[in-house]
């Protein structure tokens, strides 16, 4: 009787030692982080997270605890919200844009990140390959080949006689010199002629358009980072005021006023993160996930910002787009 005792207690404790952290959530141990770089209040991204988690049988307040940590476009404000996360001994951080990773890989290097959508997680070293990631860190990349050179054919469609493009750009956003070099490859082809300009702070967006004005540019493309997409309403305006086409490489952009985005949708890569997340709470390592890139891109066109500026979409155009903003 005492050795089956003791065998049931010795096979118990292998079966808690060896079961999944979602087990663990069970008694409300789970903590999850999710740091962004945006405001938090309304913010579709975490949104669409949490609904992802709910759809995988997490309950937030029962057995999961969502630990939100928002910089509200102050991007100097992230190092301290990851260190906060850290401090809390959440069980995994999700990091919702690059300079989020960039704040999360420095502040651990023990506690699984889930990236939810990196710009070009080899360059920047967040991860040693797309297969192999390595480390601590996995999850996703909106990076894909051509996509620069697609929203810059995009835009020549848009407005046929397009001859002049001001690029706002920022120097210091991973991924954005490769991006601005496959816009310059795929410029001569088009017959169009680049100027870039450089975009390091929100500060400098009323310089920017002035100097498209200047350069008589005839529509302004931005693979200008976190700067160009967490203020990308204001850019917008600048531009309608100043009668500028623009193209961002986000559907996103165009529902802020721009008047094109192309690309794959922040609010899918965030729910994705979920089923990453799910899966190293079940005892997957980051190190063995491979990144996954987007399979699929969405075309959205605000019809309201070409009536402000007096443009007529060609028809095959409207007739490709996922999304048509009135």
């Amino acid at each position: 009787m005492g050795l089956t005792i003791i065998r049931l207690t010795l096979i118990v404790a292998v079966l808690f030692l060896s079961a999944p952290l979602v087990a663990v959530a069970q008694a409300g141990r789970v903590r999850i982080g999710y740091l962004t770089a945006a405001d938090e209040a309304g913010n579709p991204r975490s949104a669409a997270f949490r609904q992802r988690l709910r759809e995988l049988g997490y309950v937030e307040g029962q057995d999961v605890a969502l630990e939100i940590r928002a910089a509200a476009g102050r991007l100097e404000r992230l190092p301290g919200l990851a260190a906060e996360l850290v401090r809390l001994k959440v069980d995994v951080i999700v990091a919702n844009n690059s300079p989020a990773i960039d704040a999360a890989r420095k502040a651990t290097t023990s506690i699984p990140i889930v990236m939810s959508a990196a710009t070009d997680p080899v360059a920047t070293g967040f991860v040693t390959s797309l297969a192999r990631p390595g480390g601590n860190i996995t999850g996703l990349t909106i990076q894909s080949p051509d996509l620069s050179a697609k929203t810059l054919q995009l835009l020549k469609e848009a407005v046929p006689n397009l001859s002049r493009v001001t690029v706002l750009w920022d120097p210091g956003f991973p991924g954005g010199r490769r991006w601005l070099s496959e816009l310059e490859a795929a410029a001569p082809a088009l017959v169009v002629q680049l100027q870039a300009v450089e975009v390091r702070s929100p500060g400098e967006l009323d310089g920017a358009f002035a100097a498209a004005t200047r350069n008589r540019a005839g529509a302004v493309l931005s693979v200008a980072g976190s700067i160009g997409f967490l203020y990308r309403a204001r850019i917008a305006d600048l531009a309608v005021k100043r009668r500028l086409p623009t193209v961002g490489g986000l559907p996103e952009y165009a529902e802020a006023g721009w008047l094109m985005g192309f690309g794959a949708r922040f609010i899918d890569q965030d729910r994705r993160a979920a089923d990453f997340v799910d899966r190293i709470l079940k005892g997957a390592k980051p190190a063995d996930l491979p990144i996954e890139q987007p399979t699929k891109f969405y075309l959205a066109i605000n019809l309201k910002t070409a009536k402000a500026l007096g443009l007529s979409i060609p028809q095959p155009l409207l007739l490709r787009a996922d999304q048509l903003i009135q």
